[in-house]
C-alpha cells in the first residue's frame, strides 16, 4: 500500500501492514496509553497482540513527575506487566544527560530540582544529592528572609538546575531556583521537556514546559531540553536496545514532540493516536511547524480491533 500523505489505520488490510512494518515499538504514555488513571480501550489487549508477535516494546515519556521504577508500578496497576528497562523517561534522560555529558560528579556535585520526585529518584540512583524538588519546606510562603534555602546562602556545590513539570509549583520553588540560574555558567540549566500542556480524561493542563518557560523568563537564560524530540534521548534508547532505527515507530499523540521524535530520529515509521493533544485535522494539514506522521488512528487500541475482525 502506498499513500502520498498519512494513512489511517481504519481496515484489518492497513492495521495488518502496519504491524508487519515494525520490529520495535515506541510508546508515548499520557494520551496514548492512558489519560491519568483511565486506561484508554482496547490498550491491554494490544500490548499483548505485540508481545505474541515478538515485537519490542519500548515506552518514552516526557512526564518527570514518576521514576522508572513508579512506572512500572503503574503499569502493574491497569494488569500490565512491564519492565524497568523498557521505560525511559525525561526525568531519567535528563540523569543521563548530567552523568554523561555535563559529567557532573556524584558524591562532589549537587542538583537543585525544580520538579517532582521523579527526577530526584533518577539523580539519586546515579549518586547524586539533590536539593530542592518536593522538599517540603518549599511549600512554605516565600519570605527571603526566612527562607531555608537562602537565609545562610546558595549551596556553592550546586552545579546544575534540572527543571520539569510540578504540580506544586509556587513563588518558593520559582524564586530559590532563580537565585541558582543567576550564577550563570557555573551552574547549568536543563529542562526535562518542551511539552506546553498534557492531557487528562476530559482536560488539557499545562505541562513542564510552560513551568520551565517561567524560569526560562526570569533568568533569560534557555535551558537544555532532554525528552522529546531531543535526539539525545533517542540516541540513548538505540544504543541501550541496540534498535534497528528502520524497523521502528514512534507512537505518540504530540505532533511537536512525539511524531517530530521520530521523524527526525529517521525511524521507519510514525503513528498519531487522536486520543490525547491532536486532531484528525492537524494530522493531515501540510505544516512548516510541524512534520506529518506516517499513520494515524482514532485509537491505539484499533490495531488489536481491526486485527481481529
Amino acid at each position: 500500500m502506498t499513500t502520498d500523505g498519512p494513512m489511517k489505520i481504519d481496515s484489518k488490510a492497513v492495521a495488518q501492514e502496519f504491524l508487519d512494518s515494525f520490529d520495535t515499538f515506541l510508546f508515548d504514555c499520557d494520551g496514548v496509553l492512558w489519560l491519568g488513571t483511565h486506561l484508554l480501550p482496547s490498550i491491554r489487549e494490544t500490548l499483548e497482540l505485540l508481545n505474541s508477535l515478538g515485537k519490542q516494546l519500548v515506552f518514552v515519556t516526557n512526564n518527570s513527575t514518576k521514576s522508572r521504577a513508579a512506572y512500572t508500578k503503574k503499569f502493574a496497576s491497569f494488569g500490565i506487566s512491564v519492565r524497568e528497562d523498557q521505560i525511559f523517561t525525561s526525568g531519567y534522560a535528563s540523569a543521563v544527560y548530567v552523568r554523561d555529558f555535563l559529567k557532573l560528579e556524584p558524591g562532589t556535585d549537587k542538583v537543585w530540582v525544580f520538579g517532582e520526585s521523579g527526577i530526584s529518584e533518577e539523580l539519586g540512583l546515579m549518586g547524586y544529592e539533590c536539593l530542592g524538588g518536593s522538599d517540603p519546606r518549599l511549600d512554605e510562603p516565600f519570605d527571603h528572609k526566612s527562607s531555608p534555602f537562602l537565609v545562610d546562602g546558595l549551596d556553592p556545590a550546586v552545579r546544575c538546575v534540572v527543571a520539569g513539570l510540578d504540580s506544586k509549583i509556587n513563588y518558593h520553588r520559582l524564586a530559590v531556583s532563580l537565585q541558582y540560574l543567576q550564577k550563570g555558567d557555573q551552574v547549568h540549566f536543563v529542562g526535562t521537556n518542551v511539552d506546553s500542556t498534557f492531557p487528562q480524561k476530559g482536560f488539557i493542563f499545562p505541562g513542564a514546559g510552560s513551568c520551565i518557560a517561567s524560569l526560562a523568563c526570569a533568568s533569560g537564560r534557555t535551558p537544555t531540553y532532554c525528552g522529546k524530540p531531543n535526539m539525545n534521548m533517542l540516541n540513548t534508547i538505540v544504543s541501550a536496545k541496540k534498535l534497528d532505527r528502520s524497523r521502528c515507530c514512534m507512537v505518540g499523540d504530540r505532533l511537536n514532540t512525539d511524531i517530530k521524535f521520530g521523524v527526525e530520529g529517521e525511524l521507519g515509521g510514525t503513528l498519531l493516536v487522536l486520543t490525547g493533544i491532536e486532531t484528525e485535522e492537524r494530522a493531515l494539514e501540510v505544516s512548516q511547524e510541524h512534520p506529518n506522521p506516517r499513520y494515524y488512528a482514532e485509537k491505539l487500541g484499533d490495531v488489536y480491533e481491526l486485527t481481529m475482525r
